[in-house]
């Protein structure tokens, strides 16, 4: 089936057009959800009373409700220990108050094993559209829960590094795995687990764009543009840009000379 045309609208107010987008998302589709697919931060918005008004999953199921309608109107004092509430309440007022944000915070709390662990909190003022603070919103993420999210980044941190130096000279596998102290087995499959396809699919993806860059900014010849980026010769360039980008070197370049016309 094909897809309907797209409409052409008359003029309007991008503004107002805008505001009833925004009236027109259902709460599953909100905004805060896309916080879920950020692995242990919590998303929350508080009014000037400090109850929560809205949160994502990571949030509302750490605390053991099954859905962020039943966290709706609840304030930290029925959630935490007084102690830190009172700690909470007091950075949300200062937030509200001075219509700054606050960030960086460092915060010690309990994880979802219940045990204590530093949490890196952002808070930043919600304004109406009269410009009044009508509350205060945040992410949170603990320390250790990034770390891991990281670690298989820093496994590869340095065969990525090589490969960003010397992308422009003949790089093998064998070379790269003995100068990050792994096998070529362990290197395949951290690249694969971290960025879903292997050593020579990364070093390829650098290459080309470095073509791109040279090719958009410039009227380099085709055969330098090989060189430069680290493809043997203008022939091995051209077959995997058209694998890749769809057209030619030529073609792409000549799309950058118009504009720049």
């Amino acid at each position: 089936m094909k897809p309907a045309p797209h409409p052409r609208h008359p003029a309007s107010d991008p503004l107002a057009d805008r505001d009833r987008f925004l009236a027109a998302i259902a709460p599953e589709s909100s905004y805060q959800t896309l916080f879920n697919l950020m692995p242990g931060v919590t998303f929350f918005a508080k009014d000037r009373q400090s109850r929560l008004m809205a949160a994502n999953a990571h949030f509302y199921t750490r605390f053991g409700f099954r859905t962020e309608s039943e966290l709706v109107g609840v304030d930290d004092y029925q959630l935490v220990p007084p102690r830190l509430a009172e700690h909470f309440r007091r950075d949300d007022e200062e937030v509200m108050s001075t219509g700054r944000p606050k960030l960086n915070i460092a915060e010690l709390f309990f994880n979802t094993q219940g045990i204590p662990d530093w949490f890196i909190t952002h808070k930043l003022p919600v304004f109406n559209r009269e410009g009044l603070v009508i509350g205060v919103m945040g992410t949170s993420q603990s320390y250790a829960e990034a770390k891991t999210v990281l670690q298989p980044y820093l496994a590869i941190d340095q065969a990525v590094i090589w490969i960003r130096e010397h992308f422009r000279e003949k790089i093998t596998v064998t070379q790269l795995a003995a100068h990050v102290h792994l096998s070529e087995r362990q290197l395949h499959r951290r690249f694969v687990e971290t960025f879903g396809f292997s050593p020579q699919a990364f070093i390829l993806k650098v290459r080309l764009q470095a073509a791109c860059e040279l090719l958009q900014h410039g009227d380099h010849r085709i055969g330098e543009v090989a060189r430069e980026a680290g493809f043997s010769d203008q022939t091995a360039l051209g077959l995997r840009f058209r694998q890749q980008m769809g057209m030619t070197p030529m073609a792409y370049q000549a799309q950058f000379r118009l504009i720049r016309l």
